[in-house]
């Protein structure tokens, strides 16, 4: 079951997400000098999240160069450090999102099929850009694993849209 939508062109209530490393939070959604985009996925259990995240962190300076990085599931911290460890990535990888927080971003939220695959709910993956004051400007949601964005046509329509101040589309 998914959650109500997002309003694209309003203001998301700002939430904080603990970094992998231990070394603080991150709150999405306030007020900062750039623009975010917020990566949700499956957790450690998901290959096609590895596949995904290993093809952003390789292209992770264009990104950076452009707006913030945020990445975040479900998972325990363990389980984002073990992924984090193993993976190499240098984004900034998040832990703990509850499910009043998936729920918030309309995300779609699975019970694990096993305990093999994982033993908590999960969101499925979900991908946010927002602007500095904290509106929400697009919005990507998908309700399984194997529906993504593609990296390098996001990257090149966020390029656009901030260049050209693109207003929020999708409000009807």
């Amino acid at each position: 079951m998914s959650s109500p939508k997002p309003r694209v062109g309003e203001k998301i209530s700002p939430f904080a997400l603990s970094l992998a490393d231990g070394s603080g939070t991150v709150t999405v959604g306030e007020e900062k000098d750039r623009w975010t985009m917020l990566f949700v996925y499956r957790g450690r259990h998901c290959p096609r999240c590895k596949k995904f995240l290993n093809k952003l962190n390789a292209a992770l300076a264009d990104w950076t160069d452009l707006l913030d990085v945020v990445v975040v599931s479900a998972d325990t911290q363990v389980k984002a450090q073990a992924d984090k460890k193993e993976f190499g990535w240098d984004f900034d990888l998040c832990y703990g999102l509850t499910e009043e927080q998936m729920r918030a971003l309309g995300l779609y939220v699975s019970d694990p099929l096993s305990e093999a695959e994982t033993t908590e709910r999960f969101a499925e993956p979900g991908a946010f850009a927002l602007r500095p004051d904290g509106t929400l400007m697009l919005v990507d949601i998908s309700n399984g694993p194997a529906a993504r964005p593609d990296l390098d046509d996001l990257l090149d329509g966020m390029r656009f849209n901030i260049k050209n101040d693109r207003p929020v589309r999708g409000t009807a």
